[in-house]
């Protein structure tokens, strides 16, 4: 298995013209109607970004052009407009003009095709059940804000006094009600907060529950009736939950979503809402995709990510496979999950894993997943009526969409047990603490194609491992900064893959990897051991994305190497207590890269 180097590489803004074409997203660039013989009166609707907020002054500007204001998206010091494509080159010579790019279709991250027999006991596998038993935490008062096609009422969302948990709902889209038409953003909820009134009862056969199952929902729909959107409309949807966080208490932000990486975060517009809200103090975990199988590029499905998990303040999370079991021991990846690096920047993801295959959630009976996937109902044995009859209560959906919330859910239970928490400490913890693999491989079978897909335990699949809950709540590990994702760069003439934080920043306390820049605190960042085990991988000649050992004797992740700056995230690491002198960390990779 090989990593091409146009992944690591990446997608590069191009240039021609001017430089002003500089600001402009690279479709906007091939839009251009000196390059394209596009009509000159095309509309084309985009989102500007400008130094500052902008003023009527900015909105008069485009107006002089023909362009029309849409929406205000001042989180990002932006707005959405619609504009004559012939007028792209005439903003982007203004000034105040920092990056115009589309507005892009976002889509929600689930699939409706089940890649097991048996159904996922995704919330006991990462010990959900005990944070009420041995922690007494619940969700209880924590707001999580749900962007996504909506919610609607239902039994299991509703608190001891059978009031609705849903304090708050709103639809971004123009002329759309906030009710969930779709089924994704209901199911996603359940997840997240679903007490399990349904499968109570005596006759149910098991309980199916969500992760937080006391805590609020606040339904920002920014999905339509066919689980799109746009980033204008996500966007406006993030604005709304940063204003709405003290009113709310909205403290987790649920992304189950997410689009192509074809710009840098730093100019993506999703990507600069979600790191405006991370700043506002709400932790955003967001979905990794499902493009793990996309072999079209020659990549075996690394660099797949979307956008903004991308993002490296974010929470990133990609999907295990339970396999219809109660015991973590037999879990593995889910060939879908999508892989990291990130295009273009090259930010390690995903950050951790959590189960998102075939995740049993609220079924409505009326959205157009019930109807088009009516298979997916689960009825025998989980609900029965009033009448003793089984009728459906549940819905099997797969994907990183129903990995997030499993996360955001644990975030929202680690902060009701300390509220001082910031998204930064949440997320190092939630790292810190998931279970570690030992490195290896998984297969899985398309029951469809009988493609066999394989998939290896690397830092761009599984993250910093698998997320365990009761850990989680019970590390008190404390520290000042920032928990950025770190990035990875190839280099072409060494045939050496470089992981180096992504910002020059305190991260975690202490130590230093360069004078400007401290690493995670006293101890090693995530657990005294490997972050893949106890031991260091055997092989040194083996390739970063090989059929064996991942990295081996200078380790990218291992408890002990003879130089500090060749681990990655162990207890001589750039996340962990020893110098690194300014040396970059790296690992080798074998001569056929």
């Amino acid at each position: 298995m090989r990593l091409t180097l146009a992944v690591l590489i990446g997608l590069s803004i191009g240039s021609f013209g001017q430089a002003n074409q500089a600001k402009l997203a690279p479709e906007l660039q091939k839009l251009a109607p000196e390059l394209q013989g596009l009509a000159p009166d095309r509309t084309v609707d985009v989102i500007i970004q400008y130094k500052q907020t902008p003023t009527p002054l900015h909105h008069a500007r485009v107006a002089a052009v023909g362009g029309q204001l849409q929406r205000s998206l001042d989180i990002i010091h932006g707005a959405h407009y619609s504009i004559p494509a012939s007028q792209l080159e005439t903003l982007s010579n203004d000034p105040d003009v920092v990056f115009i790019s589309p507005d892009r279709a976002v889509f929600a991250t689930a699939s409706t095709s089940p890649y097991t027999a048996s159904p996922d006991y995704g919330w006991r596998t990462v010990g959900a059940d005990l944070a009420t038993s041995v922690f007494g935490v619940d969700g209880t008062g924590v707001g999580i804000a749900l962007i996504d096609s909506g919610i609607n009422a239902n039994e299991d969302l509703e608190n001891a006094q059978q009031h609705s948990r849903i304090v708050y709902q709103a639809s971004l889209i123009a002329g759309s009600s906030p009710a969930d038409n779709y089924g994704h953003g209901t199911h996603v909820s359940g997840i997240l907060a679903g007490d399990g009134a349904q499968s109570s009862a005596k006759q149910s056969t098991y309980l199916v529950r969500g992760i937080a199952p006391n805590a609020n929902l606040i339904s920002l729909k920014a999905l339509g009736d066919t689980g799109a959107g746009t980033d204008s409309a996500v966007i406006a949807a993030i604005q709304q939950a940063v204003a709405l966080k003290n009113r709310y208490n909205i403290r987790v932000l649920n992304l189950s979503l997410g689009r192509p990486v074809t710009t840098s975060y730093r100019n993506d517009p999703l990507c600069q809402a979600v790191r405006a809200a991370w700043q506002a103090g709400i932790v955003v975990v967001v979905a990794a995709g499902n493009d793990g199988r996309d072999n079209s590029l020659g990549t075996n499905g690394y660099g797949t990510i979307t956008a903004p998990g991308n993002s490296p303040y974010v929470i990133t999370v990609g999907a295990m496979n339970t396999v219809g079991t109660l015991t973590s021991t037999d879990d593995k990846i889910a060939s879908y999950s999508s892989k990291g690096p990130s295009s273009i920047d090259q930010v390690v993801k995903p950050d951790l894993v959590a189960p998102g295959n075939r995740i049993m959630s609220l079924y409505q009976g009326t959205s157009w997943l019930d109807a088009t996937y009516p298979g997916n109902a689960v009825a025998t044995s989980v609900y029965m009526n009033n009448s003793g009859k089984s009728v459906p209560a549940y819905f099997e959906l797969s994907g990183t969409s129903m990995a997030t919330p499993m996360v955001a859910g644990a975030a929202a239970l680690m902060i009701q047990r300390n509220p001082t928490l910031t998204p930064d400490q949440v997320k190092a913890r939630l790292m810190k603490t998931a279970t570690k693999f030992a490195p290896g491989i998984s297969t899985a079978t398309d029951p469809t194609t009988g493609i066999v897909y394989t998939a290896e335990y690397d830092i761009f699949t599984i993250g910093a491992g698998y997320l365990n809950i009761p850990a989680a709540l019970a590390d008190n590990e404390t520290f000042s900064g920032v928990a950025l994702s770190p990035t990875a760069s190839f280099n072409a003439g060494s045939g050496q893959v470089f992981i180096q934080p992504s910002a020059l920043l305190a991260v975690w306390g202490t130590g230093t990897v360069s004078p400007s820049l401290a690493v995670w605190g006293t101890g090693t960042v995530w657990g005294s051991l490997a972050v893949w085990g106890t031991s260091v991988f055997l092989n040194a000649n083996c390739a970063v994305w090989g059929t064996g050992a991942v990295w081996g004797t200078i380790a990218v992740w291992g408890t002990s190497t003879p130089q500090a700056f060749s681990t990655v995230w162990g207890s001589l690491a750039v996340w962990g207590t020893g110098q690194a002198s300014g040396e970059t960390v790296k690992l080798a990779i074998n001569g056929d890269n």
